[in-house]
């Protein structure tokens, strides 16, 4: 495909985004079936287009003076791709399958740089509806951390401990400039590519086949290592999704003891078969999806019980950046109802000494530090542990919290720890 040709079809799929609300996952792929004859290449063009467009869609707008997807396309390519406004004039030439050439106020706006005097929430690139929230989470550091969530992020692989070493996967990856992650001991990081270049696709790489490492961000490989699964440990993993930190535990625990992994969602929970024989963890007893007689019957025998809690997902907006537009108010309301009646499922599980983990992708008070204050006022028997000085002892470093006010837990971000967005809480049973 031709550039401009490149530039008119992510401009078309952040139309087909904003006017049907559709994930721009599916919208990229519908338009990948639709036009067969766009190489790799193309695609990969495309795509990182439209998701750094979207990553940043509200300062975009803001020095465009409009919000058209062609417009905030534009300005894309300006701001984050450091196009001059020449290279971009030369993309809207007008010629078949281009975008028409510049108007006298995109070029206007393509010379635009100052976003000082915008609200916080334009110049941090997140939802005006939670400027109360980040305000809160995060105080005068509300737009360095949402800016932070609008970059684009690495790839950041798990080493599975069962079948390889740090050094073996580095050296798989050296080509692509692999390096060891800051803080998590078994984690290796790929930094991510610039302008339309595209990342590598790792889970083709024949280590991925072998089982050495699986794709997980640095944050959550803190919150696994520090929940501390211990080998002849009872671990259940109650929302398990496809895996990942099930996986992350079974190698904690040096393929000994037993995990119950389960999750109320059969689709989500399905690719975990694969990923558990791939891996080497013969320590999982996967639970019927959706099967609440089956957690029941592990009530007060569990010495540790992980609640990777489904959330707004705003830790990981770098990785889904569309999804931050798309998040309503109802969303949030409903995520917050799951995650409080989650945490008290778990607490039936655990027997006296034993500790809930809980987690989530979030950078919310409401969805983390509001949590753990509720379920300690309205549970009694439990007390929260110290996060820092657990972190401290597991991982031999000290990671001070992002949350910028008093509260439970260790919370995660990319400004500060150059993670996704994680919230990790810990709580004991004590003995009755």
């Amino acid at each position: 495909m031709q550039p401009g040709a490149r530039l008119q079809a992510a401009i078309e799929i952040l139309s087909e985004i904003r006017d049907r609300g559709r994930p721009a996952s599916v919208a990229l792929a519908d338009w990948g079936r639709a036009h067969r004859f766009a190489g790799s290449g193309d695609r990969a063009w495309i795509g990182n287009l439209v998701y750094d467009s979207m990553r940043r869609k509200g300062s975009l707008a803001f020095l465009m003076d409009s919000d058209e997807p062609r417009a905030v396309a534009l300005a894309a390519l300006r701001r984050s791709w450091d196009l001059t406004t020449d290279d971009i004039a030369a993309l809207c030439s007008g010629d078949l399958h281009a975008p028409e050439p510049l108007t006298a106020a995109e070029v206007g706006g393509l010379g635009r740089t100052d976003i000082s005097n915008a609200p916080d929430h334009i110049q941090g690139d997140y939802p005006e509806w939670l400027s109360t929230s980040f305000a809160a989470a995060f105080g005068a550091r509300a737009v360095e951390e949402g800016q932070a969530l609008a970059r684009r992020a690495p790839v950041d692989l798990r080493v599975n401990t069962l079948k390889a070493t740090r050094d073996k996967v580095l050296k798989a990856f050296d080509r692509h400039h692999a390096v060891e992650t800051p803080w998590s001991p078994i984690g290796v990081r790929l930094p991510p590519r610039e302008g339309g270049a595209r990342n590598p696709n790792v889970e083709a790489d024949p280590a991925h086949g072998k089982g050495w490492f699986e794709v997980q961000d640095e944050g959550s490989q803190i919150a696994a290592l520090i929940a501390d699964a211990q080998p002849r440990m009872q671990v259940a993993d109650i929302c398990a999704g496809s895996g990942g930190k099930t996986l992350a535990l079974a190698a904690h625990m040096q393929n000994t003891g037993q995990i119950y992994a389960y999750d109320a969602d059969a689709t989500r929970f399905r690719p975990i078969f694969e990923r558990l024989k791939r891996a080497g963890a013969r320590n999982v007893q996967t639970l019927q999806p959706g099967d609440a007689a089956g957690l029941d019957a592990l009530a007060g025998h569990m010495d540790l019980v992980l609640v990777d809690a489904p959330c707004t997902g705003t830790g990981v907006w770098r990785r889904k950046p569309d999804a931050k537009w798309r998040l309503s108010p109802a969303q949030f309301d409903e995520r917050v109802a799951t995650q409080s009646a989650l945490l008290d499922i778990a607490a039936n599980l655990l027997k006296p000494g034993g500790t809930l983990a809980y987690v989530t992708c979030s950078v919310l008070p409401e969805e983390n530090q509001r949590q753990i204050e509720a379920f300690l006022a309205r549970t009694p028997g439990f007390e929260a542990v110290d996060v820092a000085r657990r972190a401290r002892d597991v991982l031999g470093e000290t990671i001070e919290t992002a949350y910028a006010g008093e509260g439970y837990g260790l919370l995660l971000t990319p400004a500060r720890h150059t993670t996704d967005g994680f919230f990790i809480a810990l709580l004991v049973k004590n003995a009755p």
